[in-house]
């Protein structure tokens, strides 16, 4: 639904102020669900009941939804003061009991209680997701995290359902049709981690066991995926981080049971309610899946898990602390992989794919400190980014080096010790990891959180021939430099060589090595260049190196150089193309095609595109058709293929042959592989509309009808791309997905003969929307519709017409002017391609 006016965006200071005046104990939430599956029914009955004590005569509690009904404020009616986000209260007393009647809204955006009706078999599904304030979607709340209190849910639903919270069900009443489920009061927690979900949910059961405690565990999915759910290890990464965290923090697990539900049109990867946990759908494969994805679904469920204590257990007072949770659980998803589930290789992905990720937010013209200055919600919406999940994370691995693994842990646990279902600010963990260590951690935080940016590291020589470790943007620094030989035509460790580089300069002589890999072992938080005698040889022998994360920090190393201009395109291309078939990790293989693919769209000249495209496609069906049959390497370089070909329809014939069965050997073509190949038939006009009908009726589920609506939206011809475009804007029916799917569509094949049109107009409605819809959907479209056009002169003039624009609306569009600056400049930059 649309966000009601500015009342809606809470404020850093007026939030502070309230929970000085406020001291929240207790809430209740009765929720009314058993009229979910009627589709007609827009709404829900909502009640929330909340104990608080004040020193304030006044305050609000927050409510976002259809109508506030009734408010009870100890025992006596008060007149409803309600602005559609505010609900403004009176006549306060030390101790109150506030009683909220009210009916809130279905959503399908995501935000607030999502409603799904599932295509396959009819049921309808519900789910609860609130970070960073959707909780008033649901419910009235104090939407802040530092007002923290014991929730009690009671939830009815249609009979037959299963009913999920946050603690285990008390008691179920049983009614005709229907059952209301009372569930225990939790422990401390804040608004935005309540969860609940109802529906026909598949289960799976487990437990845990370590010595007296034991911990039920519980996997849910939509009842037509469960076929298709690999419960088993996603229970058995389950209990190994159980293991680790247990003895890791010293504190025992604190939530009772531990329920983790995939859930559909989700907007996150997953999110860290305690006691239930919730999973994007995408970590469920409907066929093929590579160990690549299996890793990053045990990497998501071991950052959740980590945010049990790191977050949940203890939670930032506001969200400019949002890195105390969010960088935490991100270094340990990697750390815990690595000590406890069989997916070792977990650095070698966060090297390669999460620290890209980082590198890319930090040299954007918004990039903020890792401790960012938040004012309000809007804001904290925004700063779910690079920099605080993978820079926080690639700088806890720094600090965890200077500090010391034990001295990192034991500051942890005492951090818990001494803040359990309390609120904290940085201060508070650096005051306990500088007692443990003894080192100097706030010079350390001074230098790495709280400022912004990226160091460049290169190896130099100087006009006497003595070499030297530069570093742009200068910082103190750990680090490894290996020294490789080549012998018989593999890459050979000669020494690593242990540094501190603080300065713009440091003495270091690469001692006649063929390659200096600075910054070995990744260790440290910088780009690192080659030098033009170690990039000659990567060029010649990088597939002749053994050492899986030492190529993945090479691939990022030219991935880098070449997004910043000084690698040219064709020449990492070529690169990719000589070396890409022999990368044998299948953690790095998927992000080295998918950053060539970037590459030809964005980085190569014009005139040299089609030619680079056409090379691409062909190395991509030829790379398949080698591929050892059934592997993870054959899937990903289907995937890549199917990509390359909605750009160039060259291998159409190739395409439909392998939808007709003509697959090579060993290859899953399952649905979502299927509509990806028929979808670069469709954008290419080599498929229609009766073909795109005719593969959803083979797959009428909810992916089948997300994947047909883009691919219907993708067909090459510009009335088919205008109606994606209207659609887009003002079909305020479609859920995130299905908006996801039409922007997708639009967009597709790079056609901006057939789309250009529209960049007017773009400029045009971006302050409507932002004023109109969710925040989750006004972003989907501000950022998704940017025109990639050749000029940098219509968003110039809409940021300097609409200096007042809020300001997260303003960072989105100064980002994309930013994607597209790079892209202009790195064109430029290229050789003549004639």
């Amino acid at each position: 639904m649309n966000s009601p006016n500015a009342t809606a965006n809470l404020t850093r200071e007026e939030t502070a102020e309230r929970a000085a005046g406020i001291t929240l104990n207790r809430v209740r939430v009765e929720l009314d669900l058993s009229g979910a599956p009627e589709h007609s029914r827009t709404g829900f009955p909502t009640a929330t009941t909340l104990e608080f004590d004040a020193t304030a005569s006044e305050t609000w509690v927050d409510f976002i939804g259809e109508s506030v009904d009734r408010v009870v404020l100890n025992g006596a009616e008060q007149a409803v003061e309600w602005d559609g986000a505010r609900i403004r209260v009176t006549g306060l007393d030390a101790q109150n009991t506030l009683t909220v009647e009210a009916v809130a809204a279905y959503s399908r955006s995501g935000e607030g209680m999502h409603r799904f009706h599932d295509p396959v078999d009819g049921e309808t599904y519900l789910y609860t997701q609130y970070e960073p304030a959707d909780a008033r979607r649901v419910m009235a709340s104090f939407e802040q995290p530092d007002m923290k209190a014991s929730y009690t849910f009671v939830v009815s639903a249609p009979a037959g359902w299963q009913v999920l919270s946050n603690q285990r069900a008390e008691h179920t009443t049983p009614g005709i049709g229907v059952q209301t489920v009372q569930f225990a009061p939790t422990l401390p927690i804040s608004s935005y981690i309540t969860s609940v979900a109802a529906g026909p949910y598949a289960r799976v059961d487990d437990e845990w066991r370590r010595g007296d405690q034991v911990v039920e565990l519980g996997l849910f999915c939509r009842a037509s995926l469960l076929q298709y759910l690999e419960s088993e290890e996603f229970l058995t990464v389950t209990k190994q981080g159980l293991d680790f965290f247990t003895d890791a923090f010293a504190f025992p697990y604190p939530w009772g049971k531990y329920d983790q539900i995939l859930v559909p049109e989700y907007n996150l990867g997953a999110m860290e309610n305690p006691g239930l946990v919730t999973f994007t759908e995408a970590h469920i494969s409907r066929g093929a899946a590579t160990d690549a994805q299996r890793a990053g679904r045990a990497n998501t469920i071991l950052h959740e898990m980590a945010h049990m204590w790191f977050g949940d257990l203890v939670t930032m007072r506001w969200w400019d602390d949002l890195w105390l949770k969010e960088s935490f659980a991100d270094y340990m998803g990697a750390h815990a992989s690595v000590a406890a589930t069989r997916f070792t290789d977990a650095w070698v992905s966060f090297a390669n794919r999460r620290k890209a990720w980082a590198y890319q937010q930090d040299q954007l013209p918004t990039t903020h400190p890792i401790v960012a200055d938040i004012p309000d919600l809007e804001a904290a919406k925004l700063n779910f980014d690079g920099i605080t999940y993978a820079k926080g994370a690639s700088v806890l691995k720094q600090l965890v080096a200077y500090v010391g693994e034990e001295a990192f842990f034991e500051g942890a646990r005492r951090y818990f010790s001494a803040h359990a279902y309390g609120n904290t600010t940085l201060d508070d963990l650096l005051v306990q990891l500088e007692d443990v260590s003894g080192r100097d951690v706030r010079t350390w935080s001074a230098a790495w959180l709280e400022t912004s940016g990226v160091s460049t590291l290169s190896l130099e020589t100087d006009a006497e021939g003595r070499g030297f470790v530069a570093q742009t943007d200068p910082r103190p620094h750990r680090l490894r430099i290996g020294r490789y030989d080549v012998e018989d035509g593999r890459l050979t460790l000669r020494d690593r060589v242990e540094l501190d580089v603080a300065d713009d300069t440091t003495p270091f002589e690469r001692a006649d090595a063929d390659l200096v890999l600075l910054n070995d072992e990744d260790l440290t938080y910088a780009k690192a260049r080659l030098d033009e005698r170690s990039l000659a040889t990567v060029e010649e022998t990088l597939s002749g190196m053994d050492d899986a994360l030492a190529r993945g920090l090479i691939w990022a190393s030219l991935w880098n150089a070449t997004r910043d201009g000084e690698l040219p395109a064709q020449r990492y291309l070529a690169i990719v193309r000589r070396h890409a078939q022999a990368e044998g990790n299948i953690m790095l293989l998927p992000g080295v095609l998918m950053n060539a693919q970037f590459a030809v769209r964005h980085y190569v000249r014009d005139d040299a595109r089609d030619a680079e495209q056409r090379a691409w496609l062909d190395l991509t069906w030829q790379a398949l058709r080698a591929a050892d049959a059934g592997s993870d390497a054959q899937l990903a370089w289907a995937r890549a293929f199917a990509d390359a070909a909605a750009f160039d329809g060259a291998r159409a014939d190739d395409v439909r042959g392998m939808l007709d069965g003509a697959a090579p050997e060993g290859l899953t073509l399952d649905p979502d592989l299927r509509w990806q190949l028929l979808t670069a038939l469709t954008t290419t006009g080599a498929a229609g509309a009766d073909e795109v009908e005719a593969e959803l009726a083979r797959d009428d589920t909810a992916s089948g009808r997300t994947a047909s609506r883009r691919a219907l939206a993708s067909r090459p011809a510009a009335e088919i791309r205008a109606a994606a475009w209207n659609a887009a804007w003002n079909d305020l029916t479609l859920s995130n997905d299905h908006l996801d799917a039409t922007i997708g569509g639009f967009r597709a094949g790079g056609r901006r003969d057939l789309i250009a049109g529209f960049d007017e107009e773009y400029f045009e409605r971006i302050a409507d929307v932002w004023a109109e819809r969710s925040i989750e959907l006004a972003k989907r479209l501000v950022g998704g519709m940017f025109p990639a056009s050749d000029s940098l002169e219509p968003v110039d003039a809409w940021l300097a017409a609409h200096e007042d624009a809020p300001g997260s609306l303003r960072r989105i569009v100064i980002e994309q002017r930013d994607h597209l600056a790079r892209d202009l400049r790195v064109r430029a930059a290229q050789p003549d391609a004639r």
